[in-house]
């Protein structure tokens, strides 16, 4: 298994090797930067060969839903005090319900009126906090009875060991590849 960190550095040289190759799909990739937002093709090309690596791992990180490589990064690694922690948990195809709350407390509190089965997962999306079950881990492409899930103490915002929720985003990353 890839370490995250080191999977989304991969992707920023992939990418900024296929912007330099002029690529169409990698070209519109940099509309992830601010700065080309609202570019157009021609725009994107002219830009293209003042990419730099560091514009790559910007795109690659807001296309995990980090605001910066920076911030991804400490995530990624697992940074206790990490200020975000990405849209990597978001699954489109899930078509559940979860609880979201506006802060780590609340979340807790719910999952602790819970009754202990079925299992519960507390989840993160950008800043915010949602509750989510087995079926919804699954739909991510991650395993729910993975024993990293234990011990981040099935708390993805506040893990109890950070190593193991960075081995969790490795495998969201790898499942997400998987699907791409």
């Amino acid at each position: 298994m890839m370490d995250p960190v080191r999977e989304l550095k991969i992707r920023a040289e992939l990418l900024q090797t296929r912007v330099a190759s002029s690529d169409a799909e990698a070209l519109a990739r940099l509309r992830a930067l601010p700065e080309l937002r609202r570019a157009d093709e021609a725009a994107l090309a002219a830009a293209a060969p003042g990419i730099r690596r560091k514009h790559c791992l910007a795109v690659v990180a807001r296309e995990c839903g980090f605001t910066s490589w920076e911030r991804a990064r400490l995530a990624l690694e697992g940074e206790p005090g990490a200020p975000e922690l990405g849209t990597l948990l978001y699954g489109r195809d899930a078509g559940a319900l979860h609880h979201w709350f506006a802060t780590h407390d609340e979340a807790r509190a719910h999952i602790e009126a819970l009754p202990e089965a079925p299992r519960s997962y507390l989840l993160a999306y950008k800043r915010h906090v949602f509750v989510a079950d087995r079926a919804f881990v699954a739909s991510l492409g991650l395993d729910p009875d993975d024993p990293d899930w234990q011990a981040i103490g099935w708390d993805w915002a506040r893990p109890a060991d950070p190593a193991a929720r960075g081995r969790l985003y490795a495998k969201r990353l790898a499942a997400m590849r998987g699907k791409a």
